[in-house]
Protein backbone atom coordinates (compact mmCIF):
# COMPACT_ATOMS: atom_id res chain seq x y z
CA UNK A 1 0.00 0.00 0.00
CA UNK A 2 1.71 3.23 -1.15
CA UNK A 3 2.45 5.31 2.06
CA UNK A 4 0.42 8.62 1.08
CA UNK A 5 -2.92 6.12 1.71
CA UNK A 6 -1.94 5.84 5.56
CA UNK A 7 0.11 8.48 6.54
CA UNK A 8 -2.82 10.50 7.72
CA UNK A 9 -3.76 8.05 10.20
CA UNK A 10 -0.28 7.69 11.26
CA UNK A 11 0.16 9.22 15.13
CA UNK A 12 2.34 12.14 15.44
CA UNK A 13 4.68 10.73 17.28
CA UNK A 14 5.32 7.93 14.83
CA UNK A 15 5.40 10.26 12.14
CA UNK A 16 7.75 12.90 13.95
CA UNK A 17 10.69 9.62 14.77
CA UNK A 18 10.51 8.92 10.82
CA UNK A 19 11.10 12.27 10.08
CA UNK A 20 14.05 12.94 12.90
CA UNK A 21 15.55 9.23 11.90
CA UNK A 22 15.11 9.78 8.71
CA UNK A 23 16.32 6.32 6.24
CA UNK A 24 17.06 4.76 9.34
CA UNK A 25 18.16 0.88 9.18
CA UNK A 26 15.94 0.26 11.88
CA UNK A 27 12.65 1.02 13.66
CA UNK A 28 12.16 0.56 17.11
CA UNK A 29 8.63 -1.22 17.60
CA UNK A 30 6.49 1.37 18.66
CA UNK A 31 7.40 2.63 15.07
CA UNK A 32 6.67 -0.15 13.33
CA UNK A 33 3.06 -0.57 15.54
CA UNK A 34 2.63 2.94 14.65
CA UNK A 35 3.25 2.22 10.87
CA UNK A 36 0.69 -1.30 11.07
CA UNK A 37 -1.90 0.34 13.10
CA UNK A 38 -2.45 2.93 10.30
CA UNK A 39 -2.91 1.01 7.97
CA UNK A 40 1.06 0.62 6.41
CA UNK A 41 3.04 -2.89 6.20
CA UNK A 42 3.10 -4.92 9.02
CA UNK A 43 6.51 -5.73 10.77
CA UNK A 44 5.65 -9.36 9.54
CA UNK A 45 5.63 -9.34 5.79
CA UNK A 46 9.39 -10.24 4.71
CA UNK A 47 10.51 -7.44 2.76
CA UNK A 48 11.71 -4.00 4.00
CA UNK A 49 8.72 -2.38 5.81
CA UNK A 50 9.31 1.18 4.48
CA UNK A 51 10.91 1.71 1.04
CA UNK A 52 13.05 4.28 -0.86
CA UNK A 53 9.63 5.73 -2.14
CA UNK A 54 8.69 5.89 1.36
CA UNK A 55 11.46 7.44 2.81
CA UNK A 56 11.94 10.19 -0.12
CA UNK A 57 7.89 11.47 0.43
CA UNK A 58 8.43 11.29 4.07
CA UNK A 59 11.28 13.75 2.86
CA UNK A 60 9.47 15.31 0.33
CA UNK A 61 6.32 15.70 0.32
CA UNK A 62 5.36 15.29 4.58
CA UNK A 63 4.05 18.03 6.06
CA UNK A 64 5.75 18.89 9.55
CA UNK A 65 2.22 20.52 11.18
CA UNK A 66 -0.05 17.44 10.96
Amino acid sequence: MEIYMWWLDLNLQTKEWLRENLRAAELPLPVLQGIAEAGGPRPGIPVAVLTEADWDFIETQSEFVD
